[in-house]
């Protein structure tokens, strides 16, 4: 449903996007990650049809955005970062708006607004001037005129911005309810999102794809993945030395903590299982275990490992 191509952008010297290239299918909610400056939101606007490309195709539901522009955009759902409205505007008279821009009139419109305002959850707040919102319902009015006319695409720039923990998991909910039946980009920052949501994520460097995979095979790229925590009581000297001796375990990494108690963590070999391993040493040594888990990986570190600082990228930039 969103097919890119050898997608550039230049400002100047700076190589904002670089021959990128990617497809997004329907019923794939896709993560867009990636350090500020990476070319994310530069990315978004070619493919909704804001800002032309010096190189390179998009075509969403087959309409190229350069050629046939407005039959593209139709198909498409944008929530731009910030969220740009009329601020003078009620949130229903700019849904309102909003409606008879995408063509809907009379009974439909209404149809459409009301839709839209029970999705996002924003009754409460229909009837004042958007400019007095918090910035919370703010992002959820943009999200609402997104989804007004129910596009088979939605792309989505930091879609649970200044949203509070429980506004937060309600913009989840309804994204992994709409997911089936369309195509989301979602760009964020917020790496829990992207192992709460999507389906797919992809880690765009200096404007060029670094990653692409499954939340769960970008997991596996950690070190953490399948590594297991322990907490116990007292030096734990012995404890560590007989996880060294597992054969699975590559290392081990211990944290003494300030009530007492050592932290433990076991990192395996080639991504073995070790929670078993661990847990039957436990027992067979009559450890005193406050507390032990396996992890699923950290997508924190693997970010980190694939990505460039910002001191590095000011360093390349002036040499």
């Amino acid at each position: 449903m969103i097919e890119i191509e050898g997608l550039t952008k230049r400002f100047g010297a700076v190589a904002a996007v670089s021959d990128l290239s990617l497809k997004v299918s329907k019923g794939e909610v896709l993560g867009f990650l990636g350090p500020n400056g990476a070319g994310k939101s530069t990315t978004m606007k070619m493919v909704t049809g804001y800002l032309a490309p010096d190189a390179g195709t998009v075509r969403v539901c087959g309409h190229d955005v350069e050629t046939d522009t407005v039959a593209a955009q139709a198909m498409i759902g944008y929530l731009p970062e910030g969220a740009p409205a009329y601020g003078d505007m009620t949130a229903r008279q700019f849904l309102s708006f909003i409606a008879e821009v995408r063509g809907f009139r009379g009974a439909e419109a209404k149809a459409r607004v009301a839709t839209a305002v029970e999705k996002t959850e924003l009754a409460p707040v229909l009837d004042q001037s958007i400019e007095t919102l918090s910035k919370g319902f703010r992002r959820r009015v943009g999200l609402a005129q997104a989804i007004l006319h129910d596009p088979p695409v939605l792309i989505m720039d930091e879609p649970t911005d200044g949203l509070d923990p429980n506004q937060k998991h309600a913009v989840r909910t309804l994204i992994r309810a709409m997911a089936a039946q369309k195509a989301i980009i979602v760009s964020t920052h917020l790496l829990e999102e992207v192992e709460a949501i999507c389906t797919r994520a992809i880690i765009i460097d200096r404007g060029v794809i670094v990653a692409d995979g499954t939340p769960g095979e970008l997991l596996a790229r950690s070190r953490y993945h399948n590594a297991v925590t322990l907490t116990l009581h007292g030096n734990a000297v012995a404890a560590e030395l007989k996880l060294r001796a597992l054969p699975a375990v590559a290392g081990v990494e211990k944290i003494a903590r300030a009530d007492g108690t050592v932290r433990l963590t076991a990192f395996p070999k080639g991504g073995a299982l070790l929670i078993e391993d661990v847990s039957a040493l436990a027992v067979r040594e009559t450890w005193d275990v406050k507390e032990m888990y396996a992890e699923p990986g950290r997508l924190d570190e693997v970010f980190r490992a694939i990505t460039t600082t910002d001191a590095d990228r000011a360093k390349a930039a002036r040499a």
